[in-house]
């Protein structure tokens, strides 16, 4: 299902159980603004001209600043850069940091070009939007195909026009006001989160068979984390291949085999799996960290894990919701599960603004607090609504955000 149909049916379902009029409801889905179309044209190495398309779509901003990331993927479009944005909405109010939601991106692939192209093309886009976010308005982050160093180059460009201003864009390198801790946030909020529902059902990380569906910066995280909280992480993947050791796989040493040969394919510490069977492999936690909609009708009934804990966006369609719903598999929701980095990102506006840095020890402390608060939000939800942690979770941002729109006086 499209992700955007996707999302608009969770908060259709939400909007439902808290009751509100359709005025309000109209008004919640709405985006604030959408640039759709930015048309960055750059020269390229070889003196030839290259044309790329970017979107940022403005979802709200009722309760604060909207806030997204960047991407750059050869997918990006206008539906999926729209649910997202929405997605951001809801998972600010569920983190309760004062942010609305956002997201942009450029359709490229980031593989195609070199450092210098990207460089071009992150300073264009960032001229032909640089009116539109600001440090009140819209502050962007790094995302799939984007980092720090994108983020150095926005901040730069924008501070031509707008005097230096490093708490525009947040996820940026240490030495430009970035936040310590930041790197590590949204695989630490995974593991805060798992710990949080584990402890709800009287489990702890350690003794815990994982499977991670994805090893970029979150999934290599989660895993890490979790190998030193004791669990044993039976399986990982990645866009190189997967990898199985229902031993548990040494993850220092997948780490460093990763480090050198850009992906888990050929370590010498597990057998080799066909990718698309690693969501169904036996375990009893799997985190999906890549890509959205990878878990479906086609491999919902085949899946063995007691809980889905969803580190990537989007990664679980409706129909593969409610046939996993009936196998009694609990569902922890991307708009909670991986809130960590926009919550650390949080973190990082609020130094920059201070003009005072935070030791990572802070960092991660005020992470575990925000991620454990908002589960039990989550959870009281739940029991109003009588509904499961994705609708309690939905429930919560759209509430919240309702809350502030009315208000302000905007729900007209």
């Amino acid at each position: 299902m499209n992700a955007l149909v996707a999302t608009n049916r969770n908060f259709k379902l939400a909007a439902r159980l808290l009751g509100l009029d359709s005025k309000l409801e109209k008004s919640l889905l709405i985006p604030f603004r959408e640039i759709k179309v930015v048309e960055c044209t750059i020269p390229k190495d070889d003196g030839t001209l290259a044309s790329f398309v970017g979107f940022r779509v403005q979802h709200d901003n009722a309760r604060g600043p909207m806030k997204g990331g960047i991407r750059y993927h050869p997918e990006v479009e206008h539906d999926e850069v729209n649910a997202l944005a929405q997605l951001m909405t809801w998972k600010t109010a569920v983190a309760n940091i004062p942010y609305g939601g956002a997201k942009g991106g450029i359709g490229c692939d980031p593989r195609d070009l070199s450092i210098s192209e990207l460089e071009r093309l992150t300073r264009v886009f960032t001229q032909k939007i640089h009116d539109l976010i600001g440090i009140h308005a819209d502050v962007p982050a790094p995302d799939m195909g984007t980092g720090p160093q994108t983020m150095a180059w926005m901040l730069d460009e924008y501070s031509k026009f707008h005097g230096y201003s490093p708490a525009v864009v947040t996820g940026k390198p240490i030495d430009l006001g970035g936040s310590l801790g930041r790197d590590a946030a949204t695989g630490r909020g995974v593991l805060f989160a798992t710990e949080a529902l584990l402890n709800e059902h009287g489990k702890a990380i350690s003794g815990q068979k994982f499977v991670i569906q994805g090893f970029g910066n979150v999934g290599s995280w989660a895993a890490r984390l979790i190998h030193e909280k004791g669990g044993k992480i039976v399986a990982v993947s990645d866009i190189t291949g997967a990898i199985k050791n229902s031993k548990g796989i040494d993850i220092p040493r997948l780490l460093n085999h990763v480090k050198e040969n850009k992906g888990v394919k050929g370590f010498e510490g597990a057998d080799s799996l066909v990718p698309e069977s690693i969501l169904v492999e036996d375990c009893d936690i799997l985190i999906p960290a890549a890509l959205g909609g990878i878990i479906n009708r086609e491999n919902a009934n085949e899946i063995k894990a007691k809980f889905i804990i969803e580190a990537a966006n989007h990664p679980t369609d409706p129909e593969a919701d409610e046939i996993l719903s009936k196998k009694g598999v609990i569902i922890l929701p991307d708009i909670y599960a991986n809130s960590g980095g926009v919550t650390v990102s949080y973190f990082e506006w609020v130094q920059n603004i201070q003009g005072f840095l935070w030791d990572e020890e802070k960092v991660n402390n005020e992470l575990k607090t925000y991620m454990t608060k908002a589960f039990k939000d989550v959870k009281k939800m739940c029991q109003v609504h009588n509904c499961d942690l994705r609708m309690g979770a939905f429930t919560l941002g759209v509430n919240r955000v309702a809350r502030a729109t009315v208000m302000r006086g905007w729900e007209a």
